[in-house]
């Protein structure tokens, strides 16, 4: 029987890829909140409250848009619904705020205001563990971790793919939203979560509290980075994108599709759970809003405009249309939807790879001058000498190896 040998595992990162990790870093952990905390408000210098929350809440859109290129770049599977996660994340850390809350709101009980408004006399059972902030992170992990779980494995047991997929996990999403905005849910209607006072007993609204939330956000983004660049690299990530490229043949070649898809798609939902709950303490409120299906279409977008399968290129899809989005908002609001329309059609129509992949296009034809120059060289030589071209090539590799 012929053995295949698998290709070697390359390095987590390039040389230059651990440079630009450690540059960010460096800039998340120190040179933010330098910035912030200790250059005066008056120099040019200085990044503001409103530069630090913006670019918190962008990175939270960040890890979301990590999480749908590993299962829409990588796996082939398109999701419109995962906005329902980022928000059951958020959901989770706002009731533990919401607790957090005690006697300082406007009716000085114990209970939340809007259960007070409603005239309820105790909890619901499923805020029963929402004061403890270990079972809140666990919850964060495990409410839409189990939810993904469900939902996935009957979806790909039953082999929906394609767009019938992403229409059921819209729908999912959007039942998800109708069902949070009743008020006898539990969840505050359609008002939702919000006038936070302080997390671990500590108050939210100080700029060092802010600060904090930003890096442990960004530093959870890069840690996102990594963990999806070593999953891609290793057997289990060649299948996910096998699976992607040829389900058929992966099910041929006797790997089941289901315990693959399924992993990849309660991680990328876990993802999303955590970056709605860095999101809620730093926007300050949570709503079903964020369960609207131009939500999760967003995320989409975000990813397609960056560029698929390259996990760097989502990130950078989150930073350029949010930005764009926090400036056309402000200065043309009722522009913004028109934009963001013509940005995915443009992207579908001329960059199909996105913003990634057309910079990989032109460093390619940047580095194919250089290429054909050596062939033309070597052909000279090979007329000079009477040989054929590739009698050539080992003695130039054998020659480049003596230089070196």
């Amino acid at each position: 029987m012929t053995r295949v040998a698998l290709p070697s595992k390359g390095p987590l990162l390039s040389g230059k890829g651990w440079t630009a990790f450690f540059i960010a870093l460096i800039a998340v952990c120190a040179l933010a909140p330098v910035l912030n905390l200790l250059v005066p408000a008056g120099s040019q210098l200085h990044m503001s409250d409103y530069a630090v929350a913006l670019v918190g809440k962008i990175m939270c859109y960040a890890i979301c848009a990590l999480a749908m290129d590993l299962i829409w770049g990588y796996t082939g599977i398109l999701s419109l619904g995962h906005g329902l996660f980022f928000a059951l994340g958020g959901y989770m850390m706002g009731m533990y705020l919401m607790r957090q809350i005690g006697r300082d709101g406007n009716y000085k009980s114990e209970l939340p205001d809007f259960m007070v408004f409603l005239d309820w006399k105790t909890l619901p059972w499923h805020w029963s563990l929402s004061d403890s902030f270990v079972a809140t992170l666990i919850l964060i992990v495990a409410v839409p971790g189990l939810i993904a779980f469900v939902f996935g494995f009957f979806a790909f047991r039953s082999r929906i793919k394609g767009v019938y997929f992403s229409i059921i996990t819209q729908a999912m999403t959007f039942a998800a939203m109708l069902l949070f905005f009743r008020n006898e849910t539990g969840f505050g209607g359609n008002n939702g979560f919000t006038d936070f006072k302080r997390i671990l007993g500590v108050p939210i609204a100080t700029q060092e509290m802010r600060m904090t939330l930003f890096a442990l956000t960004g530093l959870t983004l890069l840690g996102f980075f990594l963990f999806a660049r070593w999953l891609i690299g290793s057997k289990f990530g060649r299948v996910l994108q096998a699976i992607r490229d040829a389900e058929s043949r992966v099910m041929f070649s006797g790997y089941n599709p289901l315990p693959y898809k399924l992993t990849i798609w309660v991680i990328s939902a876990i993802m999303c759970g955590v970056a709605g709950a860095l999101y809620v303490p730093q926007v300050g409120i949570i709503n079903p809003g964020e369960m609207s299906a131009a939500n999760s279409i967003e995320i989409a977008i975000w990813a397609a405009v960056g560029g698929r399968a390259t996990l760097i290129g989502p990130i950078l899809g989150a930073f350029i249309v949010n930005g764009a989005k926090s400036w056309l908002t402000v200065a043309y609001p009722e522009y913004w939807l028109y934009f963001l329309g013509a940005l995915f059609i443009a992207v579908t129509l001329f960059l199909p790879n996105g913003i990634v992949g057309l910079v990989k296009k032109w460093a390619a034809r940047e580095k194919a001058p250089a290429s054909e120059g050596r062939r033309e060289a070597q052909r000279a030589m090979a007329a000079e000498q009477g040989v054929e071209p590739s009698a050539l090539a080992p003695l130039v590799v054998e020659a480049k190896g003596a230089r070196a």
